[in-house]
């Protein structure tokens, strides 16, 4: 994990005393069902401050999400290549959203049939889980060695890698682990040459991009909290 640490233990006691927005709240529950030692550490820091949370009630995924996806695919007519291509291209992200842990997999699975992927740059993909006032969360998909443009951040982000690796100016990151990010960095990471890298991001207020993709920005909207 990059930054400080004792930022990172905030974000643990601050989940243990129910104190986290939504979409930071699914960040670390995801990356609780991925890993068995911050499973434990979070149950220490409910533990000694005893601040047991309750188990909320399950959110009800939008009426037939899996389904809708599922016909999204069928409906696409076999009778080019390039229709084939896309149909083979929507199995391949639904396989790849149906491998996520759970309960990240249920917003995906909705997200991607209420608003689908959209291409950010050449290799790198993402999906909208959640844009609550200045709190976004994205799911990335980025291709093998490909990278997300360079960016800061208008405040905090954390990205917590699902599947595969990247590598940026603070380290490598694999499965399980989380980068920190603040409005005072930059960085632009690069995913690891041997497979899709999937990681799940949450931030305060978005992304800046630098170079000629932040003037683009500037120009034609994605303003404060957006970058779509």
């Amino acid at each position: 994990m990059s930054g400080n640490h004792s930022q990172i233990s905030e974000l643990y006691s601050a989940y243990a005393a129910g104190r986290l927005s939504t979409a930071f709240r699914l960040l670390v529950q995801t990356q609780m069902a991925l890993r068995a030692d911050v499973r434990r550490d979070i149950e220490q820091a409910e533990a000694i401050s005893g601040a047991f949370f309750e188990a909320e009630e399950r959110e009800t995924l939008s009426p037939n999400a899996f389904e809708t996806a599922l016909k999204r695919i069928d409906a696409l007519d076999e009778g080019t290549a390039d229709q084939l291509h896309a149909a083979h291209l929507a199995n391949e992200r639904l396989t790849e959203l149906m491998r996520l842990p759970e309960p990240l997999r249920e917003k995906a699975l909705e997200a991607c049939a209420q608003s689908g992927w959209r291409r950010l740059t050449s290799g790198v993909s993402r999906l909208e889980i959640s844009n609550q006032g200045t709190t976004h969360s994205h799911l990335y998909r980025i291709k093998p060695g490909a990278s997300v443009p360079q960016h800061t951040h208008h405040g905090d982000e954390l990205t917590l890698v699902l599947e595969g690796g990247f590598t940026d100016e603070t380290g490598s990151y694999g499965p399980g682990d989380i980068s920190l990010q603040t409005s005072q960095d930059t960085h632009q990471p690069v995913a690891d040459d041997d497979g899709i890298c999937l990681v799940y991001a949450v931030s305060d207020g978005g992304m800046k991009f630098k170079g000629a993709l932040g003037v683009f920005q500037s120009l034609f909207g994605g303003g404060r909290g957006r970058a779509n």
